[in-house]
């Protein structure tokens, strides 16, 4: 996998962040030549994602830091289980420990919930959506986090996708005429109609929409929107999805459910760095 130039950015925006004009403890407790072996591991059950994020990290403090993944991107790990090994100048591995685990625990949380809502909804043909509900600054980060999960990328931002809302449809006065102005654009992008009534849903499928997001219905008013589709257009449900209700949603027959609680409400996966060795230069790395 290669990272986005966004990541990379966020990873240098967060060394930043955390490290400043210099890891103060560190180098006032390592000199330069200190060695440090050790693992990263998962401190409850879950799904794996950032490991790739992680090595970045490191890479990006000293090259030399070796970065061995002991697990698979998007795979389930258990408590205790080790996910990868590292090794190299100790001033590298503590400084850039807190910031590796900070993107390794946030992503391989969104990917756990996103496992458990792809898992739900198992059988059904829908597809779990994220939202641009992501933490500022980690939006590439959040969306690689939701795909490793198993969920598919809904648009990344406000410049890949018309998505005509409430306040747009309101202000134009009508669901056509919004439609009509997105057209008049000539973005070539295709184009999504929030709608929330029957009524509107009969207006985007008069204007021949691509897809339609069907906002805080009732699961009565999804089949319906269903039946009146007829496969005409892409029905993607949104507002008020949780575990316990996806499947029932999955199940009126809509194409895509979008789920902001992926990013912005997915708990953070418990994992911890653990020092096994440390050298005081790289003539002593054999009794690692």
């Amino acid at each position: 996998m290669t990272l986005s130039s966004e990541i990379l950015t966020s990873i240098m925006r967060a060394l930043a962040e955390d490290i400043g004009a210099g890891d103060v403890t560190s180098q006032a407790i390592f000199p330069p030549a200190a060695q440090a072996r050790g693992q990263i591991i998962a401190k409850q059950n879950g799904v794996v994602a950032g490991l790739e994020v992680a090595a970045a990290v490191f890479a990006r403090l000293d090259p030399q830091v070796e970065f061995s993944p002991l697990a698979a991107e998007g795979a389930a790990v258990e408590n205790r289980q080790p996910l990868a090994r590292l090794s190299g100048a100790a001033r590298a591995l503590f400084s850039g420990e807190r910031t590796a685990l900070n993107f390794l625990g946030r992503m391989s949380g969104i990917a756990t919930l996103t496992r458990q809502f792809v898992e739900a909804v198992s059988g059904t043909g829908a597809q779990i959506l994220d939202t641009r509900k992501t933490a500022p600054g980690l939006r590439a980060a959040d969306k690689l986090a939701v795909a490793l999960g198993g969920g598919k990328n809904h648009r990344m931002g406000l410049y890949d996708l018309i998505l005509l809302k409430d306040n747009h449809i309101d202000f134009a006065g009508s669901v056509a005429e919004a439609v009509r102005r997105a057209r008049a654009a000539e973005s070539g992008l295709e184009i999504e109609v929030e709608v929330r009534t029957l009524e509107q849903l009969q207006e985007a499928l008069a204007c021949g929409v691509e897809r339609i997001l069907l906002d805080n219905m009732t699961l009565d008013e999804m089949r319906a929107a269903v039946r009146l589709t007829a496969a005409r257009a892409k029905l993607e449900a949104s507002g008020n999805v949780n575990l316990q209700r996806v499947r029932a949603i999955a199940e009126t027959g809509v194409d895509f459910i979008s789920i902001g609680a992926l990013t912005h409400s997915a708990p953070t996966l418990d994992v911890s760095l653990d020092i096994l060795a440390l050298a005081r230069d790289v003539s002593q790395q054999g009794e690692f």
